[in-house]
């Protein structure tokens, strides 16, 4: 069923919006939620989560893309979850890449007197318009999606030292980046 299809379904109301969400989506939802995670029943639960939340914007809110519209709302829902769950503690891949993103902006006391969420994305969307689409991807696998290294590596069928480098190269200018645009 395509996407227009499904929003179609939650425009009327319909119960088998949820299950054919799940059918085409659940899968990815349920790797994104995982790998902020790491826990499966955790993930499930996300998953359920998002497809409820979906259910209460659809409508009034018409999402033009979809997948994008779903995997923000399982991402957050995830992200809620962890910080609920890891108040005290630091683990995982999401802490080691919040660590890596964190370089990009080490000179900055407070982010947010400086540029607001809306105007940061901007300049991040600014940036990854400006990398081949091999960087992108690698790029948004890590820090949007949580990918580990080593997941990266064999989706792009790269080694996991090349992997690193290029995200080392990436926040080295994406820092260069963010400075010229007076960010910090």
């Amino acid at each position: 069923m395509d996407d227009k299809a499904i929003i179609d379904l939650y425009c009327s109301r319909s119960e088998n919006a949820i299950s054919e969400t799940d059918k085409k989506y659940g899968k990815p939802c349920m790797s994104i939620a995982n790998n902020i995670l790491n826990d499966i029943s955790d993930s499930e639960e996300c998953v359920n989560d998002t497809y409820l939340k979906t259910w209460n914007k659809i409508p009034p809110h018409i999402p033009k893309y979809f997948p994008a519209f779903l995997f923000k709302i399982v991402k957050n829902t995830a992200m809620t979850k962890y910080s609920y769950n890891h108040r005290d503690k630091r683990c995982s891949e999401i802490s080691v890449s919040f660590d890596e993103l964190g370089e990009c902006m080490a000179d900055s006391e407070d982010i947010n007197e400086t540029v607001d969420k809306k105007e940061l994305a901007g300049f991040i969307n600014e940036f990854l318009k400006g990398l081949s689409r091999e960087k992108r991807i690698v790029f948004v696998r890590r820090y949007w999606y949580f990918d580990s290294v080593p997941q990266i590596a064999e989706m792009c069928d790269m080694s996991e030292e090349k992997v690193k480098s290029m995200l080392m190269r990436m926040r080295s200018r994406l820092r260069d980046f963010l400075k010229e645009r007076g960010v910090f």
